[in-house]
């Protein structure tokens, strides 16, 4: 107990503090936007990925799996176009996302500072050689460069504001006009800026500057998809968590670009045919650590809808259709599992437990890593397993993990609803008795 006094106090004093001020920061809150706002088109690209890559070997004796593999065969370029022009142009869609929401926290115009950081991300990372544009740094690999370019666009609009850098129109003129022109010198520090820096990478080192870009973070990447930097953001998350912070969205809003790097290296990697790499994607996050949300919960709320506690079981009956969906702020608040010191260390040990057994599934290639982008709302096994282009075996992963943290959840479980069936019977035991001794319950 004194060591967890200890760990509280150095968290509500320490953690919880620069964690409220990292999640409200606006810049992180932008990039965050940012990726949120390419979420639909993310997933529509990621189903026609699965959909152009069938779940059946090409010696298949089923009827439906030879269909599909021949029609996947014959509709390849068609089929997978969406992907190329969604998941294959992710940055596009981040830096416009970004620039708007940093944006519009400035009190800015949204629209043409979207158009300023698309600018600027074009000319960084898709130069026109020999009337083409360069594509290869419009998907996951470009996904720095475009955070930078948003936000160095919108700021740059914002200190030419700040020092009345612009162009005045005369009162008669329409404002959308008048909007207009006021971007004239936005672009031109952007083209003073991005174009002559791009020109000198080119000519000196032939790359291109999401290459470089890349070449920095590739370091951050490499060692955000290692067990060890796992496990030490999901303690983050957690703790911060147990202290009624949303944790997850702090720590997987610092994490969503190596997220999306490396699902968009993982899907380039299985178009051309060639075994995937990376484990750490949004998917694994969401499926194979937080089944059921933040704490991987869901097994408790099953838990709690067979408790004896009056209280558990209707947070049980409340929470389990939530938790299905990966919602569980329900059961961590009406718990509650916040602040609770007997919920405590299974609210840290289990998503970790979950993490070391999916990432050595993953990294042993006992289960396909994760390809595509279902919706965090997905159940578990089902988004799992479309994530992993159609691998059952990610499902099995997913049940296996959840029979594992019933086993972990249920002791503390069971200490916890003793503690509630004591203080229900208590207050049973007090309502008798006011009811048969009503003048000494009033004089109380």
């Amino acid at each position: 107990m004194k060591l967890y006094a200890s760990l509280m106090r150095v968290v509500e004093s320490h953690v919880a503090p620069l964690a409220g001020r990292i999640g409200s920061q606006r810049h992180i809150i932008a990039i965050r936007d940012g990726f949120i706002s390419a979420m639909p088109f993310l997933i529509i690209g990621s189903i026609m990925l699965i959909v152009a890559n069938p779940p059946f070997d090409a010696q298949t004796h089923s009827t439906i799996g030879q269909a599909w593999l021949n029609f996947s065969k014959a509709h390849w370029n068609t089929i997978t176009m969406p992907f190329f022009m969604t998941m294959g142009l992710m940055s596009v869609f981040v830096s416009v996302g970004t620039a708007f929401s940093l944006a519009k926290h400035y009190k800015l115009d949204t629209l043409t500072a979207s158009l300023l950081s698309l600018m600027a991300f074009l000319l960084a990372a898709a130069p026109q050689v020999e009337n083409k544009m360069a594509l290869d740094f419009l998907g996951g690999q470009g996904v720095f460069t475009a955070l930078i370019c948003a936000i160095w666009s919108v700021e740059l609009i914002r200190l030419l504001k700040k020092y009345n850098i612009t162009v005045r129109m005369p009162a008669q003129v329409p404002e959308a006009i008048a909007r207009s022109f006021e971007l004239l010198y936005p672009v031109i520090g952007i083209l003073l800026t991005v174009y002559p820096l791009s020109v000198f990478i080119q000519s000196e080192y032939s790359m291109l500057i999401p290459a470089v870009i890349m070449q920095v973070f590739q370091p951050l990447i490499t060692v955000g998809d290692t067990l060890p930097a796992i496990l030490i953001a999901l303690l983050l998350a957690n703790l911060l968590w147990f202290a009624g912070i949303h944790g997850d969205n702090i720590v997987t809003g610092l994490l969503n670009p190596i997220f999306m790097a490396n699902l968009a290296t993982n899907a380039a990697l299985m178009t051309h045919g060639v075994a995937t790499t990376q484990v750490l994607t949004a998917p694994f996050w969401s499926f194979y650590i937080c089944i059921g949300g933040s704490g991987s919960t869901l097994v408790l709320a099953i838990l709690y809808i067979r408790s004896r506690s009056i209280h558990l079981r209707t947070i049980g009956k409340l929470s389990v259709v939530p938790a299905l969906f990966n919602i569980n702020e329900p059961l961590l608040f009406g718990s509650p599992v916040v602040m609770n010191p007997t919920l405590f260390i299974p609210l840290l040990l289990v998503p970790m437990v979950n993490a070391v057994l999916a990432y050595s599934a993953l990294h042993l290639d006992l289960v396909q890593k994760m390809v595509a982008l279902a919706p965090w709302t997905a159940p578990a096994p089902l988004g799992a397993m479309i994530s992993a282009a159609w691998d059952y075996r990610a499902a099995v992963l997913v049940v296996a993990l959840m029979v594992i943290d019933l086993f972990i959840w249920y002791p503390f479980f069971k200490v916890y609803e003793k503690q509630l069936l004591n203080e229900e019977k208590d207050q049973i035991d007090a309502n008798l008795d006011a009811e048969e001794n009503p003048t000494r319950a009033a004089t109380q």
